[in-house]
């Protein structure tokens, strides 16, 4: 597929049109105490993987509603003092894994914490561990529209939290530095890292790559590749519900997120890419609201985005902040 989506330079210049509700924060701030209010009851239990060059962790941590998530936090085999932490989430479909698929970031000497997300892992990689016990309503098949009926109900209210208790998690460890703590994650990854960006002020970097769940109004009329396209169909079936729906995704918008972080930042972007396409990730870009930000775009690349290129330019950016 060539360019499809705006010219570079209009890339640079556009902002969403995504309306932010009014009680965003008021929404945030209950659901974050909500959840605090049960004890984040972090437990690492040592697992025998074979590496010799690092310790892994099989972490469980309490997320959403005190629901327990998990983990897995890597460190380099011979860590004695904190380390700078890295905590990155995972694309769509996607779960945590298995240690050995995760070795880059403790191999630069940090610690690494890759958190399995709510109920996916089962469409590629070593799979997830954990249940997403939350019923909902009407859904089309996949994530995107799991409870959209209403912002208390959404999937990703539920994900959102699980990434923040993440972070609190990961930091309790005593190897891990609470004041050098970045996240990152690609796609869905990206865009939770957003989304986590916006609501712990206290990062020291935050790198999305090919970030999904940003601009919504866009890109569920811009893209016919899923899970993008998940909403439309529910909405084909559910007609007059779409404006109901974009009040519902409006409080999961990365683009709002964005306007709030106070992290320097990476973010990438593939000008050929169809299931993120490249306006909805300058809408968060261009909304980043800390003033050391920077963007890799990769003119020829589809959802595959920089690959191996943008780790190695992740690493090098890496180095100015943890």
């Amino acid at each position: 597929m060539a360019l499809f989506d705006l010219s570079l330079e209009e890339l640079h210049a556009y902002r969403s049109a995504s309306t932010e509700p009014e009680d965003f924060d008021a929404f945030w701030s209950k659901t974050l105490q909500e959840a605090r209010e049960h004890d984040l009851d972090a437990r690492f239990e040592p697992v025998d993987t074979g590496l010799a060059t690092v310790r892994v962790y099989d972490v469980t941590f309490s997320g959403f509603d005190g629901q327990p998530v998990k983990a897995w936090l890597t460190l380099p085999a011979g860590a004695a003092e904190p380390l700078p932490l890295v905590v990155e989430f995972v694309g769509y479909g996607g779960g945590r894994g298995l240690p050995h698929e995760h070795l880059l970031w403790a191999s630069t000497g940090r610690a690494h914490f890759i958190m399995d997300t709510r109920g996916q892992g089962s469409a590629w990689g070593g799979g997830g561990a954990t249940a997403d016990p939350v019923g909902g309503g009407p859904a089309y098949p996949g994530f995107m529209t799991r409870g959209i009926d209403a912002p208390e109900n959404y999937y990703y209210r539920r994900v959102f939290t699980d990434a923040v208790r993440a972070v609190e998690a990961a930091r309790s460890h005593p190897l891990a530095d609470p004041a050098r703590t970045v996240v990152t994650g690609a796609s869905q990854g990206g865009g939770i890292s957003i989304a986590v960006g916006g609501l712990v002020p206290d990062l020291v970097a935050v790198a999305p790559d090919v970030p999904f769940l940003c601009d919504f109004p866009r890109a569920a009329t811009l893209t016919d590749r899923h899970p993008y396209r998940e909403i439309g169909l529910f909405l084909k079936t559910h007609r007059g519900r779409t404006q109901d729906a974009l009040r519902t995704l409006s409080y999961f918008d990365s683009v709002h997120f964005a306007a709030r972080a106070s992290a320097p930042t990476l973010f990438s972007v593939a000008l050929e890419d169809q299931t993120c396409p490249p306006s909805t990730v300058f809408a968060a870009f261009n909304a980043w609201a800390h003033e050391e930000k920077a963007i890799e775009v990769y003119d020829f690349n589809d959802h595959e985005g920089g690959g191996p290129y943008h780790q190695a330019a992740k690493l090098r950016w890496l180095r100015s902040y943890a």
